[in-house]
């Protein structure tokens, strides 16, 4: 379940951020992998697919950077780095 956790906390930050933009859509989504989050990229992009659906994130292009470092504080998480808003 830590996945769905991750998830969760990940588009309560892209609504919040498209809310204070007050923006309908977001148009893409920067995020890094924690090198303990345990997700693949392509784990991602399903796991985010299915998320955002219903959300102003659906659709949005999505761009993955993977962490390697272990040790580094946030590891274990989904690091957003960046959303762009629609209209």
């Amino acid at each position: 379940m830590h996945e769905a956790s991750l998830m969760k906390n990940l588009m309560r930050k892209i609504e919040d951020v498209a809310r204070e933009a007050k923006a309908t859509r977001v148009a893409k989504v920067k995020v890094t992998l924690g090198a303990l989050s345990h997700m693949s990229e392509d784990h991602f992009r399903e796991h985010f697919e299915t998320s955002s659906a219903g959300t102003v994130a659906e659709g949005a292009e999505v761009l993955v950077k993977l962490q390697t470092d272990t040790h580094h504080p946030q590891a274990q998480d989904i690091i957003l780095e960046s959303v762009d808003v629609g209209e």
